[in-house]
């Protein structure tokens, strides 16, 4: 009876420990704070209201005061080859994408690294947060490719509504340029129709809330990835917030980036003090008619109206998670894929622009600007502006087109407004995430597969104040997009920025004390110069990244591919007609005689 007894004893201890195991298993999962994750697109590095802009944000602005501010932060000049890393930690001439697929030359996209689409060498924080028992969303653009394979359904996330090329209208079902034949938006990875009360931001959020909704009962924690197409081209905005700026911006361009400079340093986003670069492509504002002022501040002020409408209703969502009581469990991580984007020519209601943009259904007029039909962009002048005090803007390597706001907020980051100027790059995001959710990274296999490991490094340390940096002085990240390139070395940056902005010669700064690359340290500092461009040769090397073919212009290019893509068809047919009536020809040349 006493060994029964025992046996008994036993059997209860052991089946104890295993219902306390399950609930210490289940608490932790339980614990494990939902992420939500928000990419801008094309935002500028004082475009909201943290960071310098008379932009109303109130959203932003307050996950900006009950948490972090990076002030240092960098991404990649351009939208799929950050993307890329932001989703899987690897630099993008490992991941498959070094550049936007539209413009790599065929002599590049031969090399498996140079696709433009993400490669299955690597695998996605929403991959690894799926295993690990998170529910993962994702609601927005996607640019990493449109085959069944490579949409986001099969890259880690469960539920999707995703576009998949470089932009679309945000009004409607229709793409916003030539080079594509539809809007192409797909769910769950099946081809997707839009509604017809369609606005992009709008949609998005209504999208991520319905999917957060639809699992909230079962005790999982979830992973939100929500890429805006806010502030994209063609820059449009509903009229209730585009009238908010109306008049804002009628004192021109450059007074709109000296204003936002005094403001951020006001902020302590940069240094007091420091200078600002004239950029070549900005006009003056003064040689413009009344009229044409007039148009251009509209222009400037539908943008404005566009990220107050991204903030808006990012709003909606927090406000869905504090409704729900998931707000105190959730952390927010905010950035811009890149800095703003100057396509658009100064003078849009030009005839030559008009006919070609009413080819495709839209217009440029005044009154109806970043409405329903509408094409908008704010062009390079008002993009200094939007990167102020920074040099260049999207798609050059200087701190205007890399230099992007980051804000890190929730239960689990320091409750109290605090700004970070240590260098942070873009493939830190996935490994802050996973050390957020409790995850380990893999090492360099993955589903029975080699891939590549992560090289980013996880925030986390530097937000607690554990550090004060998380890379040293002689850590160095290099990066190249398009014949642009740059590496970073502790304070220092040396770049290199291609025609027609640059000079297509390499430069040094110091971007602690020189955030606006006024003055260019490579005459007083040779032997730091040379040290960083043999830094920079390891890495090209390293990372296989390609020359560029003579005359490249990415522009011609993407028309070239594009043009080839959409019309690859019928070109093969003409060929072959072509080929054939060749044939008949020599055949009857051949009988004459």
């Amino acid at each position: 009876m006493a060994r029964l007894s025992n046996i008994g004893h036993q059997c209860f201890f052991s089946l104890l420990l295993v219902i306390t195991s399950v609930c210490q298993s289940s608490m932790a999962q339980a614990a494990r704070p939902n992420i939500v994750l928000i990419l801008a697109d094309d935002l500028g590095f004082s475009d909201i209201a943290p960071y310098g802009s008379e932009i109303h944000t109130p959203a932003l602005s307050a996950l900006a005061e009950q948490g972090v501010s990076f002030t240092n932060y960098h991404t990649a000049a351009s939208c799929a080859p950050t993307r890329g890393m932001l989703l899987t930690g690897v630099d993008s001439h490992r991941n498959g994408v070094p550049n936007i697929p539209e413009t790599i030359p065929p002599e590049q996209a031969e090399h498996a690294n140079y696709r433009g689409t993400l490669g299955h060498n690597v695998v996605t924080i929403a991959s690894l947060l799926q295993d690990s028992g998170y529910h993962t969303y994702m609601a927005g653009k996607w640019h990493l490719g449109k085959t069944p394979d490579l949409l986001p359904f099969r890259r880690g996330f469960e539920r999707t509504v995703t576009m998949a090329d470089t932009g679309a209208d945000n009004w409607e079902q229709k793409p916003y340029l030539p080079i594509y034949e539809k809007a192409n938006w797909f769910a769950d990875g099946e081809e997707y129709t839009l509604p017809k009360d369609f606005y992009s931001s709008r949609f998005l959020v209504d999208k991520t809330i319905e999917f957060i909704a639809s699992n909230a009962s079962d005790g999982q924690p979830f992973f939100a990835y929500l890429p805006f197409q806010a502030v994209h081209i063609p820059v449009q905005a509903p009229q209730e917030f585009t009238d908010k700026y109306m008049g804002v911006y009628d004192a021109g361009w450059e007074a709109l980036r000296e204003q936002r400079r005094a403001r951020a340093q006001e902020l302590g986003i940069i240094p007091p003090g420091i200078a600002m670069v004239d950029a070549s492509t900005t006009n003056d504002w003064g040689a413009y008619t009344i009229d044409e002022q007039r148009y251009h501040a509209k222009r400037m002020a539908v943008y404005a109206g566009m990220v107050d409408a991204m903030d808006h209703n990012i709003g909606r969502l927090v406000a869905f998670l504090k409704d729900t009581d998931q707000y105190e469990n959730t952390v927010f991580i905010f950035t811009s894929d890149n800095g703003s984007e100057a396509s658009g020519v100064d003078y849009p209601r030009a005839l030559p622009v008009r006919i070609s943009l009413a080819l495709q259904d839209y217009t440029t007029d005044y009154d109806t600007l970043g409405l329903k039909g509408s094409f908008n962009t704010i062009g390079p002048s008002f993009a200094s502006a939007a990167a102020s005090p920074l040099s260049y803007y999207k798609f050059y390597a200087g701190e205007g087109g890399m230099r992007v706001p980051l804000i890190i907020a929730g239960k689990s980051i320091p409750q109290q407004p605090q700004l970070l100027n240590a260098f942070a790059y873009v493939t830190d995001i996935p490994a802050t995430i996973l050390e957020i959710a409790n995850v380990d990274p893999p090492a360099n296999r993955y589903g029975g597969r080699p891939i590549e490991s992560m090289t980013g490094r996880s925030l986390l340390p530097l937000i607690h104040g554990q550090v004060e940096r998380v890379y040293s002085e002689t850590d160095v990240i290099g990066y190249e997009l398009g014949g642009n390139a740059a590496l970073f070395q502790g304070d220092y940056k040396i770049v290199l920025n291609d025609a027609p902005a640059g000079d297509n010669k390499w430069h040094l700064y110091n971007i602690v004390a020189d955030p606006g690359e006024t003055d260019d340290l490579s005459k007083q500092m040779p032997k730091r110069l040379q040290e960083m461009l043999d830094h920079y040769q390891e890495y090209a090397l390293k990372n296989s990244v390609l020359p560029l073919p003579e005359n490249y212009n990415p522009w011609r290019q993407s028309v070239y591919n594009g043009i080839l893509s959409r019309f690859r068809l019928q070109i093969l047919l003409a060929v072959l007609v072509l080929f054939i009536l060749v044939l008949f020809f020599t055949a009857y040349r051949s009988r004459r005689q």
